[in-house]
């Protein structure tokens, strides 16, 4: 080994690399958001009595689940272009891991209302609950508190494939300043080395926020 560290141009380089992580959390919280969103609606399509709502449930849980987030990502940035839809890296990125959350958490959603008990919603009714209110007050609270943790650790993975945009030319996230500072200076080590250190501090901050969160929220 004749490779010789140079640390100092990869700390120099810190505060664009923090930047590049704020782009990272905006696209894992918004697909996040936007996941959850989705997830609802695809857990209660897969128990409805239509026939055509849980295939479509379906089809997207299986999509997601048994596809690499590469491909999803892909889909969203070439395939839809096949079809006259042009999405930009970032639309295109988080519609990718969106779609991805949507379906791991349909999953997990699923099981979570088959948690809460009929007789808590039979309780609402005969309160004078209409069935949006019910299911609002009752069943998600109970199921939110059911999925928390599995929650968390879809948040992190969320984070963590924010990554695959460089493939998709997203360059204004932590990997893709990182590249970019990589064939500039051709120090990888260094700077991949400290992009590692900062998506593990972020993911640390994530689970650690969500146990303080978990104590505060579900101590009762």
């Amino acid at each position: 080994m004749n490779y010789t560290f140079h640390w100092r141009p990869a700390f120099r380089a810190l505060p664009d690399m923090l930047w590049g992580a704020l782009v990272t959390l905006e696209v894992a919280v918004l697909s996040m958001v936007l996941g959850v969103f989705f997830a609802v609606l695809l857990a209660l399509a897969s128990g409805s009595r239509f026939r055509a709502l849980r295939a479509f449930a379906t089809s997207w849980v299986e999509l997601a689940r048994n596809t690499p987030a590469l491909f999803q990502i892909y889909m969203a940035y070439f395939g839809l272009g096949s079809l006259g839809i042009y999405l930009d890296s970032f639309p295109a990125l988080l519609a990718g891991i969106t779609f991805n959350n949507a379906g791991y958490l349909a999953e997990t959603f699923r099981g979570g209302l088959r948690a809460v008990p009929p007789t808590q919603v039979r309780a609402a009714r005969s309160l004078g609950m209409g069935p949006v209110q019910a299911f609002r007050l009752i069943v998600l609270p109970q199921m939110f508190r059911v999925v928390f943790h599995p929650l968390t650790n879809q948040m992190v993975w969320a984070i963590l494939m924010t990554s695959l945009g460089v493939v998709v030319g997203l360059n204004n996230d932590l990997t893709g300043v990182t590249q970019d500072l990589n064939v500039k200076s051709f120090r990888s080590f260094e700077f991949f080395a400290i992009a590692a250190v900062i998506y593990y501090l972020i993911a640390k901050f994530v689970t650690g926020s969500a146990r303080l969160m978990a104590w505060r929220l579900f101590r009762y």
